[in-house]
């Protein structure tokens, strides 16, 4: 018996084959752009992907409450998945997220020297680069990161900063100047590699 493949089989066939690669490019187009902020352990973005379960653990255990699903809209990918939104609270690495992660995706974290990201000043929204004193995030980090030049401007020592974003809780810029419709503060944490 001799096989033969109509041309509806390779018609079909052939969509499936498009629809695929379609499916892929979809994908990776929805993918987040690398600029999510992980709990901590979290910073391996591949593992994390690849071993969280979306259970939300992780967010209902955080006692700062600075632990939020993803929204779609920040990558189809990484939808539910958790990361860190520091105007609701800060990291104060109390392992609680880690230990509830019931596949490992969060693994063992040390806070004096790993990182979840680094602060960056905005010069645009900080009210100390507009001629006016502002020293509200002066004493808000507790690693002696966060000093001031003699200008009175915020300066972020990189190698100090292990992104625990208690400088972003306590800038409120928003507050001060006229509001610009973001939601961004005059310090936010970045990711690391961003």
């Amino acid at each position: 018996m001799e096989a033969h493949q109509t041309r509806r089989e390779f018609v079909v066939g052939a969509c499936c084959v498009a629809g695929l690669v379609a499916l892929g490019g979809v994908t990776k187009a929805y993918a987040s752009d690398g600029t999510l902020l992980r709990p901590p352990g979290g910073q391996d973005e591949e593992r994390l992907r690849a071993l969280c379960i979306k259970c939300d653990r992780c967010r209902s255990v955080c006692p700062q409450h600075c632990v939020e699903p993803v929204s779609v809209t920040e990558g189809f990918l990484e939808a539910r998945t958790p990361k860190l939104n520091f105007h609701r609270g800060y990291c104060d690495f109390c392992d609680k997220c880690i230990d509830a992660c019931p596949t490992g995706a969060l693994v063992a974290f040390n806070a004096e020297v790993d990182k979840i990201g680094v602060a960056v000043v905005d010069t645009e929204k900080c009210i100390a680069y507009s001629g006016r004193t502002c020293v509200v995030c002066q004493n808000s980090c507790p690693y002696e990161a966060l000093s001031f030049d003699e200008a009175g401007h915020p300066v972020i020592d990189e190698d100090a900063c292990n992104g625990c974003g208690e400088c972003v809780m306590a800038c409120n810029v928003n507050v001060n100047r006229a509001f610009d419709g973001s939601f961004e503060r005059a310090i936010e944490v970045h990711a690391m590699g961003v």
